[in-house]
C-alpha cells in the first residue's frame, strides 16, 4: 500500500467572520496525482495555499511527507514546488537565467538546458518569460516547480486560459512528472481534466468536501443518479455532481 504523502484534518480557516474552509480532511498519497474539484470561492487555492505554508490556518493540522506543519515549515517548503494562477518573472532575464536564478535560490545545482528540454522548451533558452505563448509560460511555471527536486508538487488551474492543445500538451507533461515519482496536487475546474490526470478528487463546495473518489466512481454515480449522457462520453462537470 502507497504511504501518506500529504494529510489534512479538521482544516479550518477563518477571514473574520467568514469561514472558508470549514473542517475538510483527506490525505494524498505517494506518486499520487489528487485534483480538488469546485467553484470559485470554494476555499480549493486556500487549501493549497496552507499546505504550501503561504497562508495560516485557523485550526486542524497539515502533514507533508510526515512533517508537521507547525513544527516543521521550513523544511516542508524544501520538499515541494508550487506553481501559482499566475506567475511573475524578472522581465529583462531569460528562461536560462531565470532557472538560474531560482536554482540559485534553493542552493540547487541545475542543468537549465536539460530542465527546458523536459518541457519542450530549449528552443526559447534565450526567449524572456513576456515573449512566450500562453502554454509555453505555463509549461516554463511548471518547470520552475522541479528546481529543488521536490517530493510534491501543487499546480493551481495550470491550463486555465490555454487552447485545447496546449491543455493536452501539459497534461502529458504532468503525466511524465508523476511517471518520475512526484506527487500532484493539482487544482482544476474540468471534470474531463480531472478523469484524464488524476488518480482521486475530492469536490469542494462552500468550504467542505462533498465528495471524494476516483473520478470513474464519481461519474459511476452521477450516471446512477439519473444523468442523462452517455456513458462513453464521461465529461460532466463538477457542477452536474453538486446538481445530482
Amino acid at each position: 500500500m502507497a504511504n501518506v504523502m500529504i494529510s489534512v484534518k479538521d482544516l479550518v480557516k477563518n477571514y473574520g467572520d467568514f469561514n472558508a474552509v470549514k473542517g475538510i480532511s483527506f490525505e494524498v498519497l505517494e506518486n499520487e496525482i489528487f485534483g480538488l474539484l469546485g467553484p470559485n470561492g470554494a476555499g480549493k487555492s486556500t487549501t493549497l495555499e496552507i499546505i504550501e505554508t503561504l497562508r495560516k490556518k485557523t485550526s486542524g493540522s497539515v502533514q507533508v511527507a510526515g512533517y508537521d506543519l507547525d513544527e516543521s515549515p521550513n523544511i516542508i517548503k524544501g520538499l515541494i514546488g508550487v506553481q501559482l494562477q499566475a506567475s511573475s518573472y524578472y522581465p529583462g532575464l531569460n528562461l536560462l537565467q531565470l532557472i538560474d536564478l531560482f536554482a540559485g535560490l534553493y542552493n540547487q545545482k541545475v542543468d537549465g538546458m536539460e530542465l527546458l528540454r523536459s518541457v519542450n522548451l530549449e528552443e526559447k533558452a534565450k526567449a524572456k518569460f513576456k515573449e512566450l505563448s500562453g502554454g509555453q509560460k505555463q509549461r516554463f511555471s511548471v518547470a520552475t516547480t522541479l528546481i529543488n527536486r521536490p517530493k510534491v508538487i501543487f499546480l493551481d488551474e495550470p491550463t486555465t486560459g490555454l487552447d485545447p492543445q496546449a491543455r493536452r500538451n501539459l497534461w502529458e507533461l504532468i503525466k511524465t512528472i508523476k511517471a518520475q515519482g512526484t506527487t500532484i496536487i493539482i487544482t482544476t475546474h474540468y471534470m474531463d481534466e480531472a478523469e484524464y490526470l488524476c488518480d482521486r478528487i475530492a469536490i469542494i463546495d462552500a468550504g467542505k468536501i462533498v465528495a471524494l473518489d476516483t473520478p470513474d466512481n464519481l461519474i459511476d454515480h452521477l450516471v446512477a443518479s439519473g444523468f442523462e449522457r452517455p456513458r462513453e462520453v464521461k465529461k460532466p462537470t463538477w457542477k452536474m455532481y453538486l446538481s445530482s
